[in-house]
């Protein structure tokens, strides 16, 4: 276990504010471990408003996601655990806040052609986990090493096909083989993932794991469908 796991999994987490503009209640909270000290992003599942399309416990998928990150090896979600009672507002998720340049989202990261691969590589991981809410301003970069952080990966996992992204600029074009052997390469989920997220739900990222190794093209944006989230950014 990294030191940043360490932190959010056994620290004390105070909670500093809420964070603005979010549909569900989140807060920015600082976690003390003995002499380790960082931010995070705390979600507890009583701020969580219910949904039609999602079950409550939608923390669990922000979990859920970064563990697919991690056995992809692609690094694309910050480091997130569950957090149970001790918690301040009781159980939700924990992840690192990532300490961004908050000037720059996926429609002017697109604009630099050196980020394209990172973003191909996200739009492969949206696609594997479903992704129904994958905005503008969910993709940041810190500027020290130029790396590309997907967020709020909440509404991922349905086992309805219903990809809603801003990430399309890439529709039509064969991915990467290196992405495709990371894909392939996936151990099995339900021992990784099987206290997050349904056993359907489970069974699903593998169906589309199949699908996307045999038909490896990104796909289009149906103009006529609910391809984009809203707000865009």
């Amino acid at each position: 276990m990294n030191e940043h796991l360490t932190v959010l999994a056994n620290g004390e987490v105070e909670v500093k504010g809420r964070m603005p503009w979010s549909s569900n209640a989140t807060f920015l909270a600082e976690v003390r471990c003995g002499d380790a000290e960082l931010r995070a992003i705390y979600k507890p599942l009583r701020g969580e408003r219910p949904l039609w399309d999602f079950p409550n416990g939608l923390y669990r998928r922000e979990v859920a996601a970064w563990r697919l990150s991690e056995l992809l090896g692609w690094n694309i979600v910050p480091e997130t655990v569950v957090r149970a009672d001790d918690a301040p507002l009781g159980e939700g998720s924990l992840q690192r806040f990532v300490d961004a340049d908050f000037e720059q989202h996926y429609f002017t990261l697109y604009e630099d052609e050196a980020n394209h691969d990172q973003l191909r590589r996200m739009a492969v991981f949206d696609m594997l986990a479903n992704n129904t809410d994958r905005k503008s301003g969910h993709c940041l970069v810190t500027p020290d090493d130029g790396h590309i952080w997907g967020i709020d990966n909440g509404l991922c996992f349905s086992t309805y096909a219903h990809l809603r992204t801003v990430i399309w600029e890439f529709g039509g074009e064969t991915i990467a083989d290196d992405l495709l052997a990371d894909v392939a390469a996936l151990p099995d989920l339900a021992d990784e993932l099987g206290e997050l997220l349904e056993e359907d739900e489970i069974d699903a990222i593998s169906d589309r794991a199949d699908e996307l190794l045999a038909d490896p093209t990104y796909p289009v944006a149906d103009q006529y469908g609910r391809a984009y989230p809203w707000p865009l950014v």
